[in-house]
């Protein structure tokens, strides 16, 4: 299906947010990298969320100040807002969930956000773009959390009907 042209490389992108309940946006250009005439796609092997606080050594308790969750999701088509696990376009998507009276935990509902271990395992994106999607339902004033995207990817040639095929579901998953 894939014929390699690159090794796996990580692309990274931090998300700041600062007031909860607010959706934060950020993008991740793949134009270098997505070529329609060469049939050339990003092929997605794994994401990784890492959350920080407002410094690389905050503690994380202390910028929720309650009870409170935060939810971070990439898609490969701008949905302006979180999206449920079936929608097509959800590349991957990580919760951090803390109560201070029981546990601090991390999740992923996609987890582990892992597509394969070959070198045709993936997830394979054709659109020049993936947006990343964060939202805190609690934060501590005067305080921000940190979301560092970490997307390990390598550059394929797809033949052109599977270039077609995933152009045609990627087009369909954004009615």
């Amino acid at each position: 299906m894939a014929t390699k042209k690159t090794s796996m490389f990580t692309l990274t992108e931090r998300v700041t947010i600062s007031a909860a309940g607010t959706p934060t946006f950020a993008t991740i250009d793949l134009g270098s990298y997505v070529d329609v005439g060469d049939r050339q796609a990003l092929q997605v092997h794994s994401v990784d969320f890492i959350f920080q606080g407002d410094s690389a050594t905050a503690d994380l308790s202390g910028v929720f100040g309650t009870v409170g969750a935060l939810q971070c999701q990439v898609t490969d088509l701008n949905r302006g807002g979180l999206v449920f696990a079936d929608d097509r376009a959800l590349v991957a998507s990580g919760v951090l969930s803390y109560d201070p009276d029981a546990y601090l935990i991390n999740t992923s509902d996609l987890y582990p956000d892992n597509y394969g271990k070959g070198s045709d395992d993936g997830r394979y994106v054709v659109n020049d773009q993936l947006y990343i999607t964060c939202n805190a339902t609690a934060l501590a004033a005067a305080r921000a959390f940190n979301v560092t995207v970490r997307v390990n990817a390598s550059i394929v040639s797809l033949t052109a009907k599977d270039f077609m095929a995933i152009a045609i579901q990627s087009t369909a998953a954004d009615n």
